[in-house]
């Protein structure tokens, strides 16, 4: 079992003993006091579990997040001063900023979102947010500069001293870049504002997608003939949905590898693995769309090694300087952090060496809400208590018209339509109601919300 499923599991045995002690406390109201107190508790429960105690939050909000930066990233002391942030130097050409500061929710923090607002620029914490946090105000260099930008909070307070960050990259999206999606739509969460704006992009992905097909079965099809569909059509997306973004068929790739068994190749690198669900074990059902041959062509195995030398390959062809791939520390999905082992070991085997490394996170560990807070707003730094590698970081603003693009390449995606289960749409109202939390109108999969942001955000690592 992975950390985060362990988590999981954790939460709701914690969530199922306090049902139970609140069914009991229930059962006694209803023989002590008055029988109608027990429905009407039982909604009143109900009610305040969907809007303040559903979200997956797995570590307590009073914790300090904790980061680490290059030994040699600048920092410069910031101030709050009559709503307005102070810097004792400044900022100049540096194109990613990050404040250090320490965030205290007030009581209503409790109950609401806590918001702090960066200008224009909104940044969301959890409820109860109490310790060292990182706002993200890249993009903010000219009115920081100038001392012009304004800061205030909403049921939240921060200290009135702080620290900046300041880092500065060459602009990615003129080098070739070439993006490594373990899934469908991976690419187009993470980096479709960087691919999209960028010159020289590829985009290759590495499996189906075909798990998790239960809707399919709505089409009469049985378990596996609905696998079969999902992965034919995530196949498609991954091809297809790129050109949304301005890479042509010929830079996009799929290897056509299984989900979730990317692994279990890693621990026997030459045994094949094929799907759990579909019955296919043959990769080259997948590659029929790709521009060039692949060694794992030849014999079609779903192995560690055609992996690593698919990608090798793919590295010498498209020569890329940016390596796009999930964060291994960061990234908790087991495809995601296999994946990104397969490229490393793949950088070692081959001719061509990239530069640089960007790296995502797609999912967490402690939050199934990062990035918080409502679409199009900016992107905090999500929350860690061991602290990572000491990569800098890039975070790439989006306008409007890269954010409504991003928004469509999703709205795309096969696995990010269909309509939301009942019991997740009442919570959406309710949490609307109470709450005062807002959905886009682009689409409903929580991602439109997590992914279409003021920010893109990527960590360095170089590899030369």
């Amino acid at each position: 079992m992975s950390r985060k499923q362990q988590l999981l599991a954790h939460h709701r045995r914690r969530k199922r003993l306090v049902l139970l002690a609140g069914l009991v406390v229930l059962g006694l109201l209803g023989v002590l006091v008055a029988w109608w107190l027990v429905p009407l508790l039982l909604a009143l429960a109900f009610v305040a579990h969907e809007v303040w105690f559903a979200d997956h939050l797995f570590y307590p909000p009073d914790a300090d997040y904790r980061f680490a930066f290059p030994a040699d990233t600048p920092t410069l002391a910031a101030r709050l001063e009559a709503g307005h942030l102070r810097l004792d130097g400044v900022c100049g050409e540096a194109d990613t900023l990050i404040l250090e500061v320490t965030v205290r929710a007030g009581w209503l923090g409790r109950w609401f979102d806590p918001q702090v607002w960066l200008g224009d620029d909104r940044q969301d914490l959890e409820r109860g947010a109490d310790g060292r946090r990182y706002l993200n105000l890249s993009g903010q260099a000219t009115a920081l500069d100038a001392g012009t930008l304004r800061v205030r909070s909403r049921f939240c307070r921060l200290a009135e001293t702080a620290t900046l960050h300041v880092m500065t990259n060459p602009d990615y999206r003129q080098r070739r870049v070439l993006v490594l999606a373990p899934h469908a739509d991976d690419a187009e969460l993470a980096a479709f504002g960087l691919y999209g704006r960028c010159a020289d992009a590829s985009v290759v992905t590495v499996t189906q997608g075909e798990v998790e097909a239960e809707r399919y079965r709505r089409l009469g099809l049985d378990a596996a003939a609905a696998a079969r569909l999902k992965g034919r059509l995530r196949t498609w997306d991954s091809l297809a949905v790129p050109l949304w973004g301005g890479v042509p068929a010929q830079r996009c790739v799929q290897l056509g590898y299984y989900c979730l068994q990317l692994p279990a190749m890693a621990a026997a690198p030459e045994q094949p693995f094929g799907s759990r669900e579909s019955g296919s074990a043959d990769i080259c059902e997948a590659r029929g769309g790709n521009p060039l041959v692949l060694p794992g062509d030849a014999d079609g195995q779903p192995t560690w090694c055609n992996l690593v030398a698919d990608l090798a390959a793919l590295l010498e062809h498209f020569r890329p300087e940016v390596v796009v791939t999930p964060h291994p520390q960061l990234d908790p999905h087991p495809d995601h952090i296999a994946a990104t082992q397969a490229l490393l070991q793949a950088v070692q085997d081959c001719a061509w060496q990239p530069a640089t490394l960007l790296l995502y996170a797609n999912h967490l560990y402690d939050n199934d809400r990062w990035p918080m807070g409502p679409a199009e707003a900016g992107v905090a730094l999500p929350p860690v208590f061991t602290p990572l590698p000491a990569d800098r970081l890039w975070s790439p603003l989006l306008d409007r018209d890269a954010r409504l693009d991003k928004a469509m390449a999703l709205a795309m995606q096969h696995d990010l339509q269909g309509p939301l289960p009942a019991k997740q749409r009442l919570r959406r109202v309710l949490q609307r109601v109470f709450g005062g939390r807002r959905w886009p109108a682009t689409g409903e999969d929580e991602f439109f919300r997590k992914a279409v942001r003021r920010h893109e955000l990527f960590w360095v690592r170089d590899l030369t």
